[in-house]
């Protein structure tokens, strides 16, 4: 079933995937320096992940998906990780949030968290071998909630 197909209940995810081109988009960011730094994230993230990425909303480049069911009945399509390249920093998004990831984190660089947000400054702050094994290992424990699939 398509994401689009399944995205149509009233409770679904504002934050839908886009035809947005991903170079056009990624020609469109600045400064240059961070434009550079969005293209070595996302060789990076298809690497690790082995999906093509896709824009999410007006500024989320998402690779790979998943369909989330809740008890309440709140269903939905969403990335299974990305990232968005900000104005302040990168917000990198691993879904199942970063709470139990501590001994990955400890050797990644300067980062801040949120519940499932990454928030990097500049890519030379971080260790980007372990931010792959971070984003491997949050979406291996995505798939064990919820299948991953590409987009």
């Amino acid at each position: 079933m398509s994401a689009q197909s399944r995205s149509g209940t009233k409770n679904a995810n504002k934050t839908q995937a886009t035809s947005t081109d991903i170079g056009v988009f990624l020609d469109a960011i600045n400064p240059a320096r961070r434009a550079d730094e969005a293209r070595e994230l996302d060789r990076l993230f298809r690497q690790v992940t082995g999906y093509e990425p896709v824009i999410w909303g007006a500024s989320i480049v998402g690779y790979g998906r998943y369909h989330y069911r809740y008890a309440s009945g709140r269903e939905g399509d969403f990335l299974a990780t990305g990232f968005a390249p900000r104005k302040a920093a990168f917000s990198i998004y691993i879904m199942p949030g970063y709470s139990d990831y501590s001994k990955i984190l400890a050797g990644l660089g300067k980062h801040r968290t949120g519940k499932s947000c990454l928030y990097v400054n500049k890519l030379a702050d971080i260790d980007l071998e372990v931010l792959g094994e971070l984003i491997r290992t949050g979406l291996d424990d995505l798939n064990g909630i919820w299948p991953v699939e590409p987009t």
